[in-house]
């Protein structure tokens, strides 16, 4: 594997940094502390490409390449994982899906807004009862002539508060489980939908995120992505690209922690020297790098593999797992390395302790990870 950068990737890394530590770093302990989403940050990360960057130049995106598009993600996530979750469902499920299951009819009207930052998408699989469990969904949509009607609820819909376009999972045919279930662009402006209240999350507390009720909605049959019955197919080769992001989220998350804490004990004195001279907390910080490498190396894997049309569903897999759980010890490390001050709300990281959770929960749980990689094992 060559995990050499190209001058674009580093290109977008770069900008994105610069974007992140200009605009977003001053308001992000405040939007975590009030839920708030930042439209208006959001928005200059449209007009920057960084909403469309794995999109086709033709459809209003950056055409970047799965690489560009975890440095960024990565970059983001240091700064404010929020701001880098909107950015991941927005490239990776909403996008993505559309680009390779559209028609071409279906990538004007939608694909080239979303690209362009200039409309908020969303990604909608997960139901109260049905989270893993994706083929038990409730939610139906039955044939109407040139329609659906759609009926039903979605829970944890990420930009859901916010989203103009929905990628929604339902079942046109219920008694084939996973295999009668289908997927449609939902424009939010037609009748028969609304949304729920804003979650109170623990972490990511400024990436909006609600239920969305449809009530006899009726979608265009045009809207249908894909064929009927593709939908489980299509939401499961979506989430093999969302995996990397998420996994390029936890990592960013787990170096902005683990910076902190080299920071941090090079200053802080204890028994007449630097606490970075013990040896307990030196083992920590070297225990911190070696997996903040490791999780690295396989996000890169992944994404070389996708960028070169190779199957890459149990490499996203092993990056999801591996980056998130390396999130979550490492700043649970870096608390303990900043003692009493580490766990105040003085310091961001609490946040990104609270923040690093979630990774190991979306887009498919740790154990989900462990299903898919142990099945592509034994096939």
């Amino acid at each position: 594997m060559n995990f050499e950068y190209t001058p674009e990737q580093l290109m977008i890394r770069d900008t994105t940094r610069d974007f992140a530590q200009r605009a977003v770093a001053p308001i992000a302990a405040r939007i975590d502390e009030t839920g708030e989403f930042p439209s208006e940050t959001v928005k200059q990360m449209g007009e920057l490409g960084l909403l469309g960057l794995m999109t086709a130049e033709e459809y209003g995106g950056a055409g970047a390449d799965t690489v560009a598009y975890v440095l960024a993600m990565e970059e983001m996530a240091k700064i404010c994982a929020s701001h880098a979750v909107v950015m991941s469902v927005q490239n990776s499920l909403v996008n993505a899906g559309i680009e390779k299951f559209g028609t071409e009819e279906q990538k004007r009207e939608f694909l080239t807004p979303l690209a362009s930052g200039r409309a908020i998408g969303a990604y909608s699989l997960t139901e109260p009862q049905s989270g893993s469990d994706a083929g038990n969904m409730k939610t139906t949509a039955v044939r109407d002539g040139d329609e659906y009607v759609i009926n039903g609820r979605k829970s944890w819909v990420t930009s859901g508060p916010v989203a103009d376009f929905i990628l929604l999972f339902c079942a046109t045919d219920p008694s084939k489980g996973s295999r009668g279930t289908s997927c449609f662009l939902i424009d939010t402006t037609r009748p028969g939908f609304s949304r729920g209240k804003t979650e109170p999350k623990l972490g990511i507390r400024a990436s909006a995120t609600c239920e969305l009720m449809f009530d006899n909605y009726r979608a265009p049959a045009w809207t249908l992505l894909g064929k009927e019955g593709d939908g489980f197919k299509i939401a499961l080769t979506i989430l093999d690209g969302g995996r990397i992001g998420i996994a390029a989220q936890a990592l960013g998350i787990a170096e902005a922690a683990y910076e902190a804490s080299v920071a941090y004990a090079k200053e802080r004195r204890a028994f007449g020297q630097a606490i970075a001279e013990f040896q307990a907390v030196q083992f920590m910080l070297a225990d911190m790098a070696t997996r903040i490498e490791a999780a690295r190396l396989l996000i890169l894997n992944a994404a070389i593999k996708k960028d070169r049309h190779e199957k890459f569903t149990k490499e996203a897999s092993m990056a999801k797992v591996y980056a998130s759980e390396t999130a979550m010890w490492v700043t649970t490390k870096a608390i303990q390395v900043h003692g009493g001050i580490g766990y105040s709300k003085e310091l961001p990281l609490e946040r990104y302790f609270r923040d690093a959770k979630i990774t190991e929960i979306y887009e498919g749980t740790s154990e989900i990870q462990r299903l898919v990689i142990a099945r592509n094992l034994l096939a």
